[in-house]
């Protein structure tokens, strides 16, 4: 699609196959993190739906955003994320006991900063980062994490072999929902992984999705939202098999998937696991259209919640201006009439506007500085380490209105 803003899907990005239905619309909206700094700057703005193939199954978006304009520079940063940093360790030590032993090559796609590769570095292991995005590529070089500035796929992995060899971990964070051809850089993986290498993939998981109303992780960004079946076809494509699988803190709810070359005794988490999915017919189409109609019906009630917020005259703000919450923001209706500013502590997003809903983005200070009665928490899934800040750092207490998951609720701190 080079060349091209965006371009309609035509067939499954899985499959192949032509047998797409639409299951939910959110509006055409601009891309998640198209963060202006003047309000007067053109702002494009794509259709956002989410659809499913009646083929195979996979649940994905109907349009797809150039990469280069997702990508190239990015704003978020990993190592902003306290909740981030601690669940690295968790990340490392589950990896490292399910590879082999001594000093190893370890290899990480979509490595943003270098915050999961540092545990593996502090341990004696030679790490080398591969992320598209040079601004934050340069970040993680500065920092002592080698990292190659380039989009992963299999041409970038017969680079890196020949390079550095063949690494006997690679994985890959909260990526594979985002390329449109997933099967290259699954291909690239499998190229890149050592016979007796381990493998991992973490992804936002579709149960939780369904079951939890996160219809505000649908942003361009995430062309696919998996479940443990469809990553396993995935992998079974390029000849790597699942032997186990977590749970992952991260996105609200995320599964790592495990896997080798070589065939390895299936764990007891890993059939439950796919069970589960089975039972709630993640790959049917019946769940997921009951998924569009609460999402309408949560829609009407934060708006409601919001105005009448507004209503009784009390200053509101938001707090976390995430990905994630741009979608909930357009498809909701709530803008700068409703939110003064939106307190965030990434540095980069500072002096800019929310897309879309052109609420200014400041720093926490700034935002508490004016005095807000009631706080709409937009990164909801980061809510404990939040609320912390708000009470800790900042000596805030007052109303706080949590979107997610499920029902939108009212609490005070």
């Amino acid at each position: 699609m080079k060349g091209l803003f965006s371009e309609k899907l035509q067939c499954c990005r899985m499959c192949g196959r032509k047998e797409i239905e639409v299951i939910l619309d959110l509006g055409a909206q601009p891309p998640a993190n198209s963060l202006r700094k003047k309000k007067e700057e053109s702002l494009q703005v794509v259709p956002l739906v989410l659809c499913r193939c009646n083929s195979c199954g996979t649940v994905q978006l109907n349009e797809t955003v150039s990469p280069d304009y997702l990508f190239s520079h990015y704003v978020w940063v990993t190592g902003t994320s306290k909740g981030a940093q601690d669940y690295s360790r968790v990340f490392f030590e589950r990896l490292a006991s399910r590879s082999k032993q001594g000093r190893l090559f370890v290899a990480e796609v979509a490595s943003n900063d270098g915050t999961f590769l540092k545990p593996f570095r502090e341990r004696g292991d030679k790490v080398l980062g591969i992320d598209p995005a040079r601004n934050i590529a340069a970040i993680a070089s500065v920092a002592g994490v080698p990292t190659i500035p380039e989009f992963f796929g299999s041409k970038v992995a017969q680079q890196i072999v020949a390079e550095y060899g063949n690494a006997d971990i690679v994985f890959a964070r909260n990526v594979i929902s985002h390329v449109a051809n997933a099967n290259d850089v699954v291909a690239g993986i499998a190229h890149c992984l050592t016979p007796d290498g381990t493998g991992a993939i973490e992804f936002h998981r579709a149960d939780v999705i369904l079951e939890e109303l996160h219809y505000d992780s649908v942003y361009h960004e995430h062309l696919f939202y998996h479940s443990l079946h469809s990553v396993g076809m995935l992998l079974d494509k390029c000849g790597l098999k699942l032997f186990d699988v977590t749970d992952s803190p991260i996105s609200g709810g995320s599964l790592v998937a495990y896997f080798a070359k070589t065939l390895r005794t299936p764990t007891d988490a890993l059939k439950k696991m796919l069970e589960r999915e089975a039972v709630l017919g993640i790959g049917h189409s019946s769940p997921w259209r009951e998924f569009a109609v609460r999402c309408e019906r949560h829609r009407r009630a934060l708006r409601a919640l919001v105005e009448q917020t507004k209503a009784e005259g009390k200053r509101l703000i938001g707090y976390g201006a995430s990905a994630r919450s741009s979608t909930l923001l357009n498809y909701c209706g709530i803008d700068h009439r409703h939110l003064e500013a939106v307190a965030d502590q990434n540095a980069l997003k500072h002096g800019r506007y929310t897309p879309g809903t052109d609420i200014p983005i400041v720093a926490p200070k700034q935002a508490f500085a004016r005095s807000p009665d009631s706080i709409l928490l937009l990164a909801w899934n980061f809510r404990e380490e939040i609320l912390a800040q708000i009470e800790g750092d900042y000596g805030w207490h007052g109303e706080v209105i949590v979107p997610l998951p499920g029902d939108p609720v009212v609490i005070r701190v």
